[in-house]
């Protein structure tokens, strides 16, 4: 069993920044990537950004040099820091995470954290 705990959103003013934080814990063995997704009222989720085990990451072309994600693999822990906060990024932010296990890749996601910007 696998649990996801995020922490960090809340309320903040346009130019504003927040750091989320999301950690895994339980029965883990490698976990090949940790990324961040969000979902604004009326849209589909999308991605927002995520690292490999590797170290490599990708971002969505809207958050693109005022987001960065990081990830501290001693604490299974992955981190988005969000700077220049628009009202567009409000959404719910949920972390998930890619585990190999025997070879297979499963997916686990939390429960979702409310990051909301004010203009």
């Amino acid at each position: 069993q696998v649990q996801l705990v995020e922490s960090g959103g809340g309320l903040v003013q346009a130019g504003g920044s927040l750091r989320l934080s999301c950690a895994a814990s339980g029965t883990i063995f490698t976990i090949r990537v940790m990324g961040w997704y969000r979902q604004a009222p009326g849209k589909q989720r999308e991605l927002v950004a995520t690292v490999s085990d590797g170290g490599s990451t990708n971002y969505a072309d809207s958050v693109k040099g005022r987001f960065t994600i990081s990830r501290d693999n001693a604490k299974n822990t992955v981190y988005l820091q969000m700077n220049s906060l628009k009202p567009e990024d409000t959404a719910v932010y949920y972390c998930k995470i890619i585990l190999e296990v025997l070879n297979r890749l499963n997916d686990y996601w939390g429960q979702g954290t409310q990051v909301t910007v004010s203009s």
